[in-house]
């Protein structure tokens, strides 16, 4: 998946902003203000995505292209390499399973706005 596939797969989502909040090249998407996926426009070497801690562990052993999230919580974020042995349909996956927990952290009444939109 390249870094415009990967951007607009990500805006395609409900209630999805893009911004550079810590700097001109990192990129992160939001949904509800919380960040759901993060990335390094000049290298785009890996994504940043929230995932659940004991699937993080079954994936981590899988795949060598899934460590502990870089400068994340490493229990609840997962560093997933674009150009390694993680199939694109795992990393769509890994991308939506990111979103959904965020969004299930959200209050009840911006999930509902989301779900209305």
């Amino acid at each position: 998946m390249d870094i415009e596939t990967f951007r607009v797969y990500c805006l395609k989502k409900k209630g999805v902003t893009e911004g550079f909040p810590f700097d001109d090249k990192t990129l992160v998407f939001k949904v509800g203000g919380k960040m759901f996926a993060i990335t390094d426009v000049e290298s785009y070497d890996f994504i940043n995505l929230k995932c659940d801690p004991e699937r993080s562990i079954e994936l981590r052993e899988t795949y060598q292209g899934i460590k502990p999230g870089w400068h994340m919580n490493k229990k609840y974020w997962n560093s997933v390499g674009v150009e390694q042995d993680v199939p694109a349909q795992l990393l769509q996956d890994l991308i939506d399973h990111s979103y959904e927990l965020i969004v299930k952290s959200l209050p009840k009444k911006v999930r509902d706005e989301l779900q209305a939109g």
